[in-house]
């Protein structure tokens, strides 16, 4: 497949402008900004930030010759769409001058002070991007590495989000979005460890250990990192043992928040959710994997997310 039959109007690399950020209506002091391997669910009827929200910065897959910004530029399918041509993908994390754009933005929109909520630090230079812009903003910007990706730093920037718009102040916003992001346990399964490694996202021994004997590797995050949590022989016992491993981790919180994302994989992942409502009692967030994850995980991915949203008082 060409690349100019899905981006007829692609320009070449290098030379991308920020992206755009949609006006935010009059709002909190205190300001959330995330990125998009949040996975947040797409809203039906409020603009990006809108009603206080986080503010979403993308990241951005490259191909030989384009710089394509996530959500904006490409989506999910159509990296599954690319992989499956035989095209070479990689990804980059967003410049500074994006984050400067969008703290300039909130700054004149009335934000005092930005929490800015970010993928691990271990798996993309997001959060130190985020950082170098903040120190050159025109209001204080808090960075917060939450050491986990796709909902679990999605609802952290939900949660942190909330605590904003009910007055709370940058610290606090910062503390609540560490909070909600050290419950969490995402679990996945990818139909090929090939494009973690080749991304640099899982070391070969790894890989190796993981394919080992033809078993199927049920993978986490744990310390920022991407690790190997079990192997499992056939893809259906996987998803079972990684639905378990959920069912496990949400034993006794007050209010679990429950994900599920894919990449072309909506059946097993619509299985999964609908296993995990009638286990825990949760209505799960069930959103495609970002494209930059997606790019690294392959098609066929399938991950769960877990965190605990109680316990919480402002």
């Amino acid at each position: 497949m060409r690349l100019t039959q899905l981006f007829p109007h692609t320009s070449p690399r290098r030379a991308q402008a920020p992206a755009p950020v949609a006006p935010v209506a009059p709002s909190p002091a205190v300001r959330v900004v995330t990125d998009s391997t949040a996975c947040l669910p797409p809203s039906a009827d409020e603009p990006d930030g809108a009603a206080g929200g986080p503010v979403v910065v993308p990241l951005r897959v490259l191909t030989p010759d384009s710089e394509l910004r996530e959500g904006i530029d490409i989506t999910p399918a159509q990296v599954a769409d690319l992989i499956a041509s035989g095209a070479r993908l990689t990804t980059s994390q967003p410049p500074p001058a994006d984050f400067a754009d969008v703290y300039r933005r909130l700054a004149q929109d009335g934000a005092r002070a930005v929490v800015s909520v970010h993928l691990s630090g271990r798996i993309s230079g997001t959060v130190d991007a985020a950082a170098r812009a903040g120190q050159r903003a025109m209001l204080a910007v808090r960075t917060v590495d939450t050491q986990t990706v796709a909902m679990g730093l999605g609802f952290a920037a939900q949660a942190a989000a909330e605590c904003a718009a009910q007055g709370q102040d940058a610290e606090h916003v910062a503390a609540r979005a560490a909070q909600v992001a050290a419950s969490s346990r995402t679990l996945f399964l990818v139909d090929s460890l090939d494009h973690l490694r080749r991304g640099g996202r899982l070391s070969a021994g790894a890989a190796a250990l993981g394919t080992a004997l033809g078993v199927r590797p049920i993978l986490t995050i744990e310390g920022g990192e991407v690790r190997l949590a079990q192997r499992v022989r056939t893809r259906a016992a996987a998803l079972e043992r990684m639905l378990d491993l959920a069912v496990q981790h949400a034993a006794g919180m007050d209010r679990p928040g429950v994900a599920v994302h894919h990449l072309g994989a909506a059946q097993r992942a619509g299985a999964a959710a609908a296993s995990l409502r009638e286990r825990l009692g949760v209505e799960p967030v069930v959103t495609p994997v970002s494209a930059v994850l997606g790019t690294h995980a392959g098609p066929g991915a399938v991950a769960v997310v877990v965190v605990e949203l109680g316990g919480h008082t402002h």
